[in-house]
């Protein structure tokens, strides 16, 4: 194992809060009765066109900001053709040729220290329905509610050399999603979920090895479990001489094992071609400023803030930041009260636990922060 290292690059697939699906009014909402949250536009009836939801390019320009991306000025979207039950139209909406956020970067922490992951671009597009192939001994059941509900997939180059860093780049993604609100991140809703490339090289080597694609890994453990194992098999199959078989690959959590699902895809593969339904987006500069200038200030930033201006400790000052709520909760207890260390004592030990038993936010504290604030005088 010591002599061969490991290559991932991931592909993250964002849902975003938009109320109605990306291209037509149909609810995106998660949940109901299935097949539901349907019309005659997600079920691709004969006839019907696509138009395109404005919020989910304003959610996907502020990601691309906050991230550091080139915001496109001109996209368009592609059909990827391919066919799958849950995929009514026989070929995905996405964007292909001009995505929307071009390069930028992430950096997070792991194991104490500073990671950073460079993206190769952010692209709009639909996401498929949902298989169900527990419910009947001989037929798969299929719900379109999510078939259509807008995604953003976040592509980076291959810099994870390790998956503990592809745990904490999602569970980081996840944060600043929620932070920004575009997506509440759900994983167990599938909110956020990812495809993990693997491939294995002698120390040493430039040249990457060939690479397999694990599918849809709904959880920061178990995409660094996946990555793990599959690393392993790899490095098991090289080192005895053979070869890696490029393949589409699913994990199974309970056996800690992947298996092929396909072989793996080329581009060639998908016959893009633009889609001749929707009309070409342009961005000025000045929509663009009008959401920078909006933005909040980032947890990366606020955490300076908070160990710089207030005398926190690194720790206190990431738990403080974990989400924007408690953040501005701890912010407002400042203006009034120059007890800062006391604020983040009682905010830490006593009310961020008490509001998870109650089940509610910290800033639906029954006591007001004036009294708080009073109280810590």
């Amino acid at each position: 194992m010591d002599n061969y290292e490991t290559v991932i690059g991931l592909e993250i697939h964002l849902q975003l809060l938009t109320e109605s699906k990306i291209f037509c009014a149909d609810s995106a909402t998660f949940g109901g009765l299935p097949n539901s949250h349907i019309s005659a536009i997600s079920l691709a009836h004969p006839g019907t066109l696509p138009r395109l939801n404005e919020k989910a390019v304003a959610f996907a320009v502020k990601l691309g900001l906050a991230l550091g991306c080139q915001i496109a000025r001109h996209q368009s979207f592609d059909r990827k053709n391919y066919f799958y039950p849950d995929l009514p139209k026989g070929y995905q909406l996405t964007q292909n040729e001009h995505p929307i956020c071009v390069g930028g970067n992430v950096t997070f922490k792991v194991k104490n220290e500073n990671k950073t992951i460079r993206l190769h671009h952010i692209h709009l597009e639909e996401d498929a329905g949902k298989l169900i192939h527990d419910r009947q001994e001989r037929y798969s059941l299929i719900d379109y509610n999510r078939a259509g509900v807008a995604l953003l997939e976040i592509v980076t180059e291959p810099d994870f050399r390790d998956p503990e860093e592809v745990a904490a780049f999602m569970l980081h993604l996840r944060k600043l999603a929620r932070w920004l609100e575009i997506s509440d991140g759900n994983m167990e809703e599938g909110s956020l979920r990812c495809d993990c490339n693997v491939s294995v090289r002698k120390l040493g080597d430039e040249e990457y090895g060939e690479r397999c694609e694990i599918k849809n890994l709904n959880s920061a453990r178990f995409a660094r479990k996946a990555a793990a194992a599959e690393s392993q098999r790899q490095i098991a199959i090289v080192a005895d001489g053979g070869k890696i078989a490029r393949q589409t690959l699913s994990f199974d959590p309970v056996t800690n094992t992947t298996s092929p699902m396909r072989d793996k895809e080329g581009e060639s593969d998908y016959r893009y071609f633009a889609d001749p339904d929707l009309m070409p987006i342009f961005i000025t500069d000045s929509y663009i400023e009008n959401i920078k200038k909006n933005l909040p200030d980032l947890p990366d930033k606020l955490q300076i803030k908070f160990t710089s201006e207030f005398g926190l400790t690194a720790a206190e000052a990431a738990i403080l930041t974990a989400e924007k709520e408690t953040a501005h909760y701890f912010l407002n207890l400042c203006k009034q009260t120059t007890h800062f260390r006391l604020v983040a004592n009682l905010l830490i030990n006593k009310l961020l636990p008490m509001s998870e038993e109650a089940k509610i936010t910290v800033s639906n504290c029954p006591i007001s922060t004036e009294n708080i604030a009073q109280l810590l005088q």
